[in-house]
């Protein structure tokens, strides 16, 4: 019986030292935020560009080919880096990106879907996608059929592309190292 009184005698001096503690007499102020304004604003994804009158036309250089409306800035461009150490084809989708920010860039088309890795970049003075990938891979085959493009970017909308030959012959071009099939060729030496 003494150890249960001993016991409760404890508890009850534990009980009123940690009533005699200092604490402060009032609370700590506290800030009220409003958890919408906590939550921020949900960008509202992007509508696909009309792209009917679109199509592939041949950067001046010879070194890129762009998809888009005449006189506008283009929508989709594959340019060819030769002097990289194997030819590599570059994938711009230019519309506004933030840096940081990563994405799958899937292209269905030709009896095949191809992902491509893309980057927010800082190019020409803008923010765009852009990914690059090694000639040879075999992703870039969904540009060398002659059928329709779905190109697919999360938040930038859906690019439709008629089916054509440029990109096709765009992408052999870069894979043979920018070798021209229908060059002139002299046997004589001068």
């Amino acid at each position: 019986m003494t150890k249960k009184r001993n016991l409760a005698g404890a508890a009850l001096f534990a009980i009123v030292a940690l009533a005699a503690c200092d604490r402060p007499e009032t609370p700590v102020d506290g800030q009220r935020i409003s958890l919408d304004a906590a939550r921020g604003t949900i960008e509202q994804p992007l509508p696909s560009p009309d792209t009917v009158n679109a199509s592939w036309t041949v950067a001046k250089n010879g070194q890129s080919i762009d998809f888009g409306n005449p006189g506008e800035t283009p929508l989709l461009t594959l340019s060819c880096h030769l002097k990289d150490k194997a030819p590599t084809i570059h994938i711009v989708r230019h519309v506004t990106t933030r840096p940081g920010e990563k994405a799958l860039f899937p292209v269905i088309g030709n009896g095949m879907v191809s992902r491509f890795k893309v980057d927010a970049t800082l190019a020409d003075g803008e923010w765009r996608w852009e990914g690059v990938v090694p000639a040879e891979d075999g992703s870039l085959d969904v540009f060398t059929g002659r059928r329709e493009l779905e190109a697919t970017l999360p938040g930038a909308g859906t690019l439709i592309i008629d089916g054509s030959a440029i990109p096709g012959e765009f992408v052999d071009w870069c894979r043979k190292g920018g070798a021209t099939p229908n060059a002139a060729k002299t046997g004589k030496a001068g």
